[in-house]
């Protein structure tokens, strides 16, 4: 941009019109601080939309509430794989990505219908540093007197994200059929006992005896003949 082409834009009518988090998380979703980019002001739109699905996580029957029950597994699993890649990205300054892993985050929480203030509370204050503004808002609507920003960050847990089950695909032949959900510490005995038994391989089988049986423990499981 360049005052002589006058082709320079006022960050005052985009902040009219989108607000300033819009235009304060546009500009770190460009890309790379140390890179130039394009200047598209058709991107806001898109960052804009993003805070407004954020905020009606917050909403129940149009009304600013959020549920005290205990949070699922997969909730857990959403939050602290945000603050754990929110937390890297920032000591990398790589807020373009950070904004990404937002905006799928809040996706999957729409997905559950999450509104678990042990979900939403945390993610306020992981988005803070990004929208300052609406982030203050939330904060002061969950029932807090003081300032989000003096509220300590998120701690990433890692045990939210060790994985207990595992989702096999069970082909026949090498064409996969069907998907079964076991434990990962089960043995490859126990694995074959489950998979053998399950409906869906006696309808596959017909009564006929496999030639061979592949297991690999938290990868596949194939049977042969």
């Amino acid at each position: 941009m360049s005052k002589s082409k006058y082709n320079v834009v006022n960050p005052d009518q985009i902040c009219e019109q989108y607000g300033a988090d819009s235009l304060r998380m546009f500009e770190m979703f460009l890309g790379p601080l140390e890179q130039s980019k394009p200047w598209k002001t058709s991107g806001i739109s898109g960052v804009h939309s993003f805070l407004k699905k954020l905020w009606k996580l917050y909403i129940v029957e149009n009304k600013f509430s959020v549920s005290e029950e205990n949070p699922s597994k997969e909730e857990f699993k959403i939050l602290h794989k945000t603050i754990k890649k929110v937390e890297e990205d920032i000591e990398d300054f790589s807020f373009n990505t950070s904004v990404s892993t937002f905006m799928i985050a809040v996706n999957e929480l729409t997905a559950l219908k999450c509104n678990k203030r042990a979900i939403l509370e945390p993610m306020a204050i992981l988005l803070e540093p990004y929208a300052p503004h609406i982030s203050e808002e939330l904060w002061k609507n969950l029932g807090h007197k003081t300032s989000i920003s003096t509220v300590d960050f998120p701690v990433f847990e890692p045990k939210y994200l060790v994985e207990s089950v595992k989702e096999y695909p069970v082909s026949f032949n090498g064409k996969m059929r069907f998907k079964i959900e076991l434990p990962l510490d089960l043995t490859v005995k126990e694995i074959e006992e489950a998979v053998m038994s399950h409906e869906k391989t006696q309808e596959q089988l017909q009564g006929r005896i496999p030639n061979k049986v592949i297991i690999v423990p938290g990868k596949i499981i194939n049977i042969v003949g």
